[in-house]
């Protein structure tokens, strides 16, 4: 009796032989491992000395001690921390509400700047000066106009509270970044994609709606994301008009105290905010130009 007989199940006819990896690949694999090690050495040695040579640098300075009882000071942290979180309720609300207003107004105007016919001249020209307008005023600039222009204009019906001025501000400015972000991605479109939607029977503006825009929308979240992120900073801007954000919150207490910790405070809580959506940010545009490389949808 045979041993593959003796096995019980006698070997199929034209079976191919599990693979094994030559020799060859696996020392390529195993010298990829070893630079793999040696270069995450070298990178947490090179991190470690420039860390010690920053501290070094910053502590042995002659005006470090003074430095650290203005700027760090734990028991001024701790008095700070609580009015900082309560204040960063604002901040965060004006985020959630202006990032979607900004969105769709962005959305709109760039819609309106791509329409086609000389019957949209005047829109398009209105929505370019918009745009233009509010791209090169300084964001502190609009606020301020705001927040002290309007009420002094004593219009019926309008409101005065710098909270809702300030959020306009916001609007107003971010709407003309975010619009050129949808433009560009709407003119990354290739225009065959709307010639073979208009020979499907499609219309323009569902040509629009259907075919470039989710195209559009997909190429543009990355940048739409970074802009989120500049916003959520920005938020602190509206305490130029009293209003008691995150930011007004420290500067109440450093004028108690004379001292600085609660801004340093205020600028951490906006850290531990924003890393992580820019992280998330950085994840989105490596896998878009991952699938892009690849030959997928973006």
């Amino acid at each position: 009796m045979s041993a593959a007989t003796a096995g019980g199940v006698p070997p199929a006819a034209g079976a191919e032989a599990p693979y094994r990896p030559s020799a060859r690949r696996l020392a390529r694999e195993a010298y990829r491992r070893r630079q793999a090690r040696r270069s995450a050495l070298i990178a947490a040695v090179s991190t470690a000395v420039t860390a010690v040579v920053l501290y070094l640098v910053v502590v042995g300075s002659p005006g470090w001690q003074r430095t650290r009882e203005t700027f760090f000071d734990a028991s001024y942290a701790r008095q700070a921390l609580p009015e900082v979180l309560r204040g960063l309720r604002v901040n965060l609300e004006l985020m959630a509400v202006c990032g979607v207003l900004i969105l769709v107004l962005g959305l709109v105007l760039a819609l309106l700047r791509t329409l086609r016919g000389p019957v949209f001249l005047p829109v398009r020209l209105l929505v370019t000066a918009y745009v233009d307008f509010f791209l090169g005023l300084p964001m502190i600039i609009c606020l301020l106009v705001m927040i002290t222009g309007v009420p002094a204009l004593r219009l019926t019906g309008v409101t005065t509270d710098p909270l809702l001025l300030g959020g306009a501000a916001l609007v107003l400015t971010y709407s003309a970044y975010v619009s050129e972000v949808f433009r560009a991605g709407i003119q990354s479109v290739h225009p065959s994609q709307r010639a073979a939607a208009r020979s499907l029977g499609l219309t323009n503006a569902q040509a629009m709606r259907y075919v470039v825009l989710p195209q559009a929308v997909r190429r543009v979240v990355p940048p739409l994301l970074n802009n989120l992120v500049s916003l959520q900073k920005d938020t602190g801007l509206v305490s130029i008009g009293g209003v008691i954000d995150a930011v007004f919150a420290a500067k109440i207490i450093t004028a108690q105290t004379f001292n600085y910790t609660p801004y340093l405070v205020s600028a951490l809580v906006f850290i531990l905010l924003t890393v992580p959506l820019t992280r998330f940010t950085d994840w989105v545009t490596a896998r878009a130009d991952g699938r892009r490389h690849q030959g997928g949808a973006v």
